[in-house]
């Protein structure tokens, strides 16, 4: 062997020997509800759980529009089979990160974390990823690592199993939205100077106690045409905000695609709109509504379509939906004060979330 192979050999020996020491060391978690989402039940799992458990019974419950996952996660500590689905990819792939049931080697994860958190920017090259949302969405040099991190799970993606790659893949989505140049959102960006946030890669804490779990990536109400629950959770977007549009970059990143990008906020083609943004969202939920096959319906929602934004306003008016579930069984309803995700300057008094039970006649 050569005496520049040897010297090789001797440096990967001594990078490997230090992740394994760096991944050896505690290193910073992020849990299921640590990431900014719209609409978020994070805040109010105690109070819906409270009542799903006085006025439901069943060992099954689906979430149709599961958003983060946050209220799966509640649901997997009561019930034996929890049914996730979402339209959006990168939704998609964390709940193969959280909640799918496959064993993985920690250690081998740990290493390739210990790795990402040992780059320097300044000795990688840019990406697509660096190139376009790079003093942006952004600061550069954690652009840079967030691309190279992502390219290089898709290089290295054979050596990983489903499990593994998806565990990672969340950690890198979750560790990227933490820092992000945004309100919360990805509809634009600060223009401001970005500040220097440094960009450290946290590594998910999978929900190893999850019980049996279906995960799906669908329209809800083609998944309702099969869908058998017990209990299906339904949280459906509020008003004309699509969440494809709003997480576009979240998109990407889980896509890693590379699309053309089109305007200010550089966002993707469009795809997975929803008609609950849309004018016939009435007409979406009485048609999902007619379909499910469950013990017990359960809806969250809110009364913003009082809101003085139009883009903030519902959708759908509380009446339609009292009357929608009525026709399909006896049902109760709920409220609480709360206080609203404000992504701007959107302002209204009372914010109220509202929970409706429906027992299926």
């Amino acid at each position: 062997m050569s005496s520049n192979a040897l010297l090789s050999l001797s440096k990967t020996n001594k990078v490997s020997e230090q992740n394994k020491f760096v991944a050896a060391q505690p290193m910073p978690t992020i849990d299921i509800e640590n990431r900014r989402y719209i609409g978020s039940k994070a805040k109010l799992l105690d109070w819906i759980f409270d009542h799903i458990k006085k006025e439901c019974k069943g060992n099954s419950f689906a979430d149709i529009f599961a958003g983060t996952g946050v209220v799966s996660a509640r649901a997997a500590r009561s019930f034996n089979k929890i049914i996730l689905n979402d339209i959006l990819h990168s939704n998609f792939a964390s709940y193969q990160g959280f909640f799918a049931q496959e064993k993985y080697d920690r250690e081998k994860i740990f290493n390739f974390v210990a790795h990402y958190n040992s780059l320097d920017a300044k000795d990688i090259k840019h990406t697509f990823f660096s190139k376009a949302f790079g003093g942006k969405y952004f600061n550069v040099p954690a652009a840079k690592l967030i691309g190279y991190i992502r390219e290089d799970l898709n290089k290295r993606k054979s050596e990983l199993n489903n499990k593994e790659y998806h565990i990672l893949l969340t950690s890198l989505l979750y560790s990227a939205d933490k820092i992000a140049n945004t309100v919360g959102h990805y509809e634009a960006y600060f223009k401001k100077s970005i500040s220097d946030r440094k960009f450290i890669f946290r590594l998910i804490e999978p929900l190893i106690k999850a019980g049996r779990v279906s995960i799906h990536r669908e329209d809800a109400n083609e998944l309702a045409k099969s869908l058998k629950a017990d209990i299906v959770y339904i949280d459906p977007p509020y008003n004309s905000r699509q969440y494809s549009r709003f997480y576009h970059v979240l998109e990407t990143l889980a896509l890693w695609d590379n699309p053309k990008l089109f305007g200010v906020a550089l966002k993707r083609p469009e795809e997975n709109m929803s008609e609950y943004c849309r004018n016939n969202a009435v007409n979406a939920f009485a048609d999902l509504i007619g379909k499910l096959n469950a013990k017990y319906i359960v809806v969250s929602y809110n009364n913003t379509y009082n809101s003085k934004s139009s883009s903030s306003r519902n959708k759908i008016e509380l009446e339609d939906i009292k009357s929608i579930l009525t026709s399909k069984g006896k049902t109760k309803i709920f409220k609480k004060s709360h206080q609203f995700f404000n992504a701007g300057k959107t302002d209204f008094n009372d914010h109220q979330e509202w929970l409706f039970i429906t027992e299926v006649l």
